[in-house]
């Protein structure tokens, strides 16, 4: 009876202090972001103030209406698309090699995809804007579009090699032994498994893409903006906190939303969690 007690005790302890926890990293700042995109401008919010003395939407409009944000969301809107599709499609081939065959060195060659990862943002920025001025790429959209994909390849390789992991042989061989032509055999056994990967990966390479900030802005500035670059210009050198909140709150909740639907395609792939961006 003692342990039931003591074990019930530390799950709520546990619990208690998840919740703790996930107020002090996601409610919390994001109530005070909300807050400070609220500020009036003309009643400044510091101490000893608990609260703004004012609330308003004059910077959203402020915001809106004096920066280049409603082009930068159509570029980064039109931009991460086409960065998730044709990371997709490069991703495949790695993925399919990886998850269905076995070769030797198939584990240095893993590791190598994973680079990207671990060099710095600003410096893969800088070699792409080196290598596209070599090879006389002028366009500032496919600078981007190109690096984005590049860098973002690893977590679609990530997500695709298990989910090709996942898929039962016994069950590619039975639908042949059943005379299923190659088309019904990929649809039964193999579309199932990869679906949920395929989506995952699209929607994570997708957000991705709309908050990187090194590439966008080094290849990118100042003809081609997006959100981001954007966000650390009020946070740079203008420092403005409640503009920055603003930018914040529209370039964080759609991607929020995003990341959600990914987490419930992962559900029916879990083992592809892991490669996923928290």
């Amino acid at each position: 009876m003692k342990k039931n007690v003591d074990s019930s005790t530390l799950r709520i302890c546990v619990m208690i202090l998840i919740a703790g926890l996930f107020m002090l990293w996601l409610v919390i700042p994001f109530i005070l972001t909300i807050l400070w995109s609220l500020v009036d401008k003309s009643q400044p919010w510091a101490w000893p103030d608990a609260l703004p003395p004012a609330l308003s939407f004059g910077r959203w409009v402020e915001v809106w209406t004096t920066t280049a944000l409603p082009q930068a969301l159509r570029n980064s809107y039109q931009l991460a698309p086409a960065v998730a599709i044709i990371t997709l499609l490069l991703a495949l081939p790695a993925s399919w090699a990886f998850g269905r065959m076995e070769f030797t060195g198939k584990a240095v060659v893993q590791n190598a995809v994973l680079l990207p990862l671990v060099v710095p943002g600003f410096v893969i920025a800088l070699f792409f804007s080196s290598l596209l001025n070599f090879i006389g790429v002028a366009s500032r959209y496919w600078g981007i579009l190109i690096g984005h994909s590049i860098i973002l390849m690893p977590y679609a390789v990530r997500i695709l090699t298990i989910s090709f992991a996942q898929i039962r042989q016994d069950t590619i061989d039975a639908a042949r032994d059943m005379g299923a032509s190659h088309f019904q055999r990929f649809s039964v056994a193999w579309l199932p498994t990869l679906q949920p990967g395929i989506f995952a990966a699209f929607i994570i390479v997708f957000t991705l893409s709309i908050e990187e900030f090194a590439i966008s802005y080094i290849i990118g500035s100042p003809d081609f903006t997006t959100v981001p670059t954007i966000l650390y210009s009020y946070l740079g050198y203008k420092f403005i906190r409640p503009n920055a909140a603003v930018i914040s709150i529209m370039l964080v909740v759609p991607n929020v939303i995003l990341m959600l639907i990914a987490e419930k395609l992962m559900i029916r792939n879990p083992v592809s969690s892991f490669a996923a961006k928290g």
